[in-house]
């Protein structure tokens, strides 16, 4: 009954667009063309927009170790300030750098009076997000110097409300680790939390730290499940990390240096984050850096979910916007290390140093890293010179890791032009363009890499988002219009996959009221989190990528924006499936008639569709779900199936070969 149902559903589409001359496309599923990467598809994570601390990375607690500039942002003295003189009981920072230089700052409590209050409130990132009936996971470094001092923990709702507590007890005579679980019998979006001390005598304290126990697989200290479960959803083929300009610095002495990311939580060095000042119009004074969230667990989460690592490493030359500070070509060797001592902790036997180092953390079996990038988005002979020594280097020890090279800033113009003579010569494997241009830009330049050199080098676009407003505005939106020109021209990179090896958008996350950029790909607060249209059109891209390229046409012809259509085909050789997209740029809905060689006589289909009449149109943290994908099934006649597509909508039609 159902596939009767669905043949005269199919007669009636069939008669409805014969009556309007229906533009005829033609796809080739006889022979395939070119293979379509299993990194077309994938993610670009900068730790912009409290994209790590505060984000993904699921800790609760700012400030936790005391090291901001300001030791005390992120902190509240108990009592508040206008009291908390007229008590014998102090809080102090002490400098502890004998025994811990990268972590060197630590609370030092006297509680002289046992009968009077003493603590400290946390604000969290934007206030702290508690669910109710959810366990959250409290633990510090504590030093009893005399007397019994110990500790009682408070989650608080917005009101100052006690809902939930425990208390906790240091038992070991130097340094130890005290630890204690807490239920919120609340939901807060925006709570804190209380660290009182009782009893008498003299404490130390450090690493303050609260997490849910719902993380990402279950994992202490772990990442927030909802936001990685929303990168799974994607199937990227890889995840390019951890920036980003963040790989470059400020300055050289503010750059991403992995080997400070790895190792026991509580003795990474803190680092101020580059996007703590940098735009006037949101300045976040209090965005650092603690790397809880560090390389290991990185490569960790690209192994969780199915992705190859892209680590961006830096090639001793400062962001250009800002500082542009240079290292000697005579003293990049710790540079060049770095690159080749990260590819051993990802790779490396037991035996080796650094590979000891990732089965001490719990990951004896190597990463399988297969590729690096030298730079992020540096540009000129500075960076060409250093790109070269780099790539020798690590060529030598490791032939079979590829290397990602970057353009610079843009996708055109005089630097980029250089890029594009100087890379050939140094034997360029993979080359990273940016993009961030108006929705027009998108569309006109779906044709983009048609005619592009076939024997050079690859190309990664790998930070790609149109503007709705303007370069680095804050009136950006995730718009409509946005996400459907993006369609557009991706139909460009899957045509040219023997081209276009690898794509992501760009930036990844967004807290909704932390951002410093926008637009941005999924948008969190403390307690949920949403893909935005241009989100759902990348996850739709790269759940339906196929294996190889298909021809398809009309009037000879690519579907390249003529009459705004756009169009790519593939083959997808797991489930012996055509995949066609379709993008339809205009406000008027057009009747396509699909001919498809190579079919049986007949099959059935499955449509997906997202498409909206207002390109003006967003999802919201209060409104998640304006653009959701929606499916329906259609029959295919002796090859041939008709397509009624609406205007300013995305279709994808999977047909079973």
């Amino acid at each position: 009954m159902r596939k009767i149902n669905l043949l005269i559903v199919g007669l009636f589409f069939w008669l409805n667009a014969l009556a309007q001359n229906p533009q005829k496309i033609e796809i080739d599923a006889t022979q395939t063309l070119v293979p379509i990467q299993p990194t077309m598809y994938g993610i670009f994570f900068e730790d912009i927009n409290f994209g790590a601390d505060g984000g993904l990375y699921a800790e609760l607690i700012k400030n936790r170790s005391f090291e901001f500039e300001y030791p005390w942002m992120g902190w509240k003295h108990l009592p508040q300030a206008e009291t908390r003189f007229n008590t014998s009981n102090e809080l102090t920072i002490f400098n502890n750098a004998r025994n811990n230089p990268t972590n060197p700052r630590v609370v030092r409590v006297e509680k002289r009076d046992a009968s009077q209050e003493l603590g400290l409130q946390n604000e969290g990132f934007d206030g702290i997000g508690l669910k109710k009936g959810e366990m959250y996971d409290f633990s510090a470094f504590v030093k009893i110097n005399s007397g019994d001092v110990y500790i009682e923990v408070q989650l608080l709702n917005e009101k100052g409300e006690v809902i939930g507590s425990t208390q906790v007890r240091s038992n070991s005579l130097g340094w130890g680790r005290v630890e204690g679980v807490i239920t919120a019998s609340e939901t807060v979006q925006k709570g804190k939390v209380n660290i009182n001390f009782k009893g008498k005598g003299q404490l130390d304290i450090d690493q303050i730290s609260l997490f849910p126990q719902d993380t990402w697989k279950g994992r202490k200290g772990g990442l927030r499940k909802d936001l990685v479960q929303l990168l799974a959803d994607m199937k990227p083929g890889f995840v390019r990390f951890p920036g980003g300009c963040i790989v470059e610095g400020r300055t050289l002495a503010e750059r991403y240096q992995w080997k400070k990311t790895v190792g026991k939580v509580e003795n990474r060095e803190l680092l101020v984050n580059r996007w703590n000042m940098e735009f006037s119009h949101r300045p976040a004074p209090d965005y650092y850096q603690t790397f809880g969230l560090g390389f290991f667990e990185y490569f960790q989460m690209c192994e969780d979910i199915g992705a190859q690592p892209l680590p961006i490493l830096s090639c001793g030359l400062a962001c250009q916007f800002n500082s542009s500070e240079t290292t000697p070509l005579e003293d990049l060797d710790p540079f060049i290390q770095d690159a080749i001592d990260l590819i051993e902790f990802a790779n490396g036997d037991v035996n080796s140093k650094w590979g000891a180092l990732r089965a001490e953390m719990g990951h004896p079996q190597p990463f399988n890293l297969k590729m690096i990038g030298i730079g992020n988005e540096q540009w000129g002979q500075e960076y060409f010179e250093r790109y070269e020594k780099i790539s020798k280097a690590v060529k030598a020890k490791y032939p079979d890791v590829k290397l990602v090279s970057g353009t610079g800033p843009a996708s055109d113009g005089e630097l980029f032009e250089q890029a594009e003579k100087a890379l050939p010569k140094l034997n360029a494997e993979i080359v990273d363009e940016h993009y961030y241009k108006d929705p027009k830009w998108f569309r006109d330049n779906a044709k983009r890499y048609d005619n592009y050199d076939r024997n050079r080098y690859k190309i990664f676009a790998g930070e790609y988002a149109a503007q709705s407003h303007a370069i680095v505005s804050p009136d950006n939106k995730n718009n409509w219009e946005c996400a459907l020109s993006e369609a557009a021209f991706m139909t460009g990179l899957e045509r040219n996959a023997d081209v276009v090896y690898m794509t992501s958008y760009a930036p990844l996350f967004a807290h909704v009221n932390r951002w410093q950029w926008t637009p941005d790909l999924i948008w969190f607060d403390n307690l949920t989190a949403f893909g935005t249209a241009n989100y759902q059109v990348q996850k739709l891209y790269a759940t339906n990528a196929g294996s190889s390229t298909l021809s398809i046409k009309s009037n000879g012809e690519n579907l390249t924006g003529q009459q705004e259509l756009y169009a790519t085909a593939a083959f997808d050789a797991k489930t012996n499936e055509v995949i066609i997209k379709l993008v339809n740029t205009s406000a008027t809905n057009k009747a396509l008639e699909l001919n498809i060689k190579g079919l049986a006589k007949t099959t059935f289909g499955k449509s997906i569709i997202l498409a909206d009449k207002d390109l003006k149109n967003f999802n919201t943290i209060d409104k998640p779900n304006k653009f959701i994908p929606i499916e329906s099934t259609s029959s295919v006649l002796n090859g041939k199936t008709l397509v009624n597509l609406d205007g300013y909508t995305f279709q994808i039609i999977r047909i079973k070969k």
